[in-house]
Parts: structure tokens; sequence; C-alpha cells
């Protein structure tokens, strides 16, 4: 390993082919030495999950031409796991995610994969960031996320940074033409309101398919999913600490008889 160059994990949830990962390495390959260590199949929607009571496998790949990967039997965040106890043996300068095809704003971070795996290497003090396009189709242009990319890495590497940095990045599904730079900005208050149809199968048997709604419910212009909407990238600055301080002052003050 080059001790002279930042070391940059790069991992992902829609597995190590998805084009997103690699549009993602070829933004960065340049500013560092770059690994990386991603599922061996898509991974959306797992959360912070972890692979407990099953082996893990870790194969080396020649997925990116000059860039060491691996792909992994498990989660997102078992990949950044074993990266960095099995494969770097250190913690890399920075974490980066993605890019994800789809949105990671608002609530979808909770069940993001994506954003799972950077936030556990924010965990383990690696500053981190995860990337998503808002575009769901495997033929996505990753033009402008590319350069949201290189822009953002490029002063998370210029300067020393937090080592419990963790940023949601997400990008509009716009040309060059239409993009109008990048806005920090605070997650909004919206999630998916689902419903589940009930269906039956060929032999007869039910079962039931999640469908739903995305609903805004936060009108502030300074949240994620307005920026996106006007067509900037939004950068959200996140964190693992989920304490609810202002109830915790209230219930100190009101629930007295338990404290």
């Amino acid at each position: 390993m080059d001790q002279k160059k930042p070391v940059i994990l790069i991992t992902n949830d829609d597995g190590i082919t998805a084009p997103g990962i690699r549009a993602l390495v070829e933004a960065v390959k340049d500013l560092g030495q770059v690994i990386v260590v991603a599922p061996d199949s898509p991974q959306s929607g797992m959360g912070h999950a972890i692979t407990i009571g099953t082996p893990l496998r870790l194969n080396k790949v020649s997925v990116f031409e000059g860039i060491e990967s691996w792909q992994c039997s498990g989660t997102p965040v078992d990949c950044v796991k074993l990266a960095r106890d099995k494969i770097l043996h250190r913690k890399p300068d920075i974490c980066l995610s993605g890019i994800n095809h789809g949105a990671n704003h608002s609530i979808n971070l909770i069940y993001s994969g994506t954003m799972s795996a950077a936030m556990e290497a924010a965990i383990e003090g690696i500053p981190s960031a995860g990337f998503s396009l808002l575009d769901f189709s495997f033929d996505a242009d990753f033009t402008v996320a590319k350069k949201v990319v290189r822009n953002i890495v490029t002063r998370m590497l210029k300067e020393t940074m937090p080592e419990h940095l963790l940023l949601n990045v997400n990008i509009p599904k716009v040309d060059e033409a239409g993009f109008k730079g990048i806005k920090l900005c605070r997650q909004a208050y919206a999630k998916w309101e689902e419903n589940f149809d009930h269906r039956v199968d060929p032999r007869g048997k039910d079962y039931f398919w999640m469908v739903g709604r995305f609903v805004n419910m936060d009108q502030g212009d300074d949240t994620d999913v307005q920026a996106l909407h006007d067509g900037f990238a939004s950068v959200v600055p996140v964190k693992f600490d989920l304490t609810d301080y202002k109830i915790k002052d209230w219930m100190q003050d009101t629930w007295k008889e338990l404290v």
C-alpha cells in the first residue's frame, strides 16, 4: 500500500457490477489509492443489517482495471467491516458508498444500504459520504453525478475532516445544462406512505406486494427534497447519535418521577 496516497475505500449496495459503483471509481481513481469492497449481489434496502450465523465469503475479483477489488457475500455494512479488518488492516482515509441507483433523501436514508455502509465507516472514525442519483435506470447517465462526487471528495481530501463526518449526497436526474450546483441542506420530513396489494399467485396462494407514494410534508426551502426538485445536488450532514436531545430535556422536566 502506497503510504503517500490517501486510501479511499469504495462500497455500495447495488452490487459490485452495478454501473453506479463504476462511475464512482472513475470519478476518484486518480485522487488516491482506491480499494473496492462491495456485495456480490444487490443489497438495496438492507439498512444497517449485518450477517450473523452465516459464513461470509470474500473473493478478489477483476472488475475495475488497475483497482484492487473484492466481492463479499454479505451486506454493505459487512463489506466495510471486512475491508478494514481483513483487507486494509487499518482505517482508510475516507470511505465512499454508491453511486446508488435511486434516491436516498429524507427518510430513505434510514432504509438505505448505501448510507448504512457509509455510516458504519463513520462509526469507526472514517470520514464518509454516500452518493445517490435519482435515476433507477441501469443505463442512467452519471455525468453530473461524477462531477458532484469529484467536487466533494476533492474537498474531503484537501482539508482535515471531522473523524465522524457523514454526508448524504443526492444528485438530481438532470443533464449538465439543467444542473444548478450543490446545496447544503437539512433532511426533509418526507416519507413513503405504503399500501400492500393483496394478490394471488398462479397456484392460488395469497401474497402481498408493497406499493405506495412518496409524500413530502415539509415545505421548507432548505431541505434536500426541495433542492433536488430545483435541480441542485443536496448535501446533508447526518449523524449516528439518534438521541433526541429536545425530547430528553422535556422529559427531564416533566417526567421527574423517573429520574
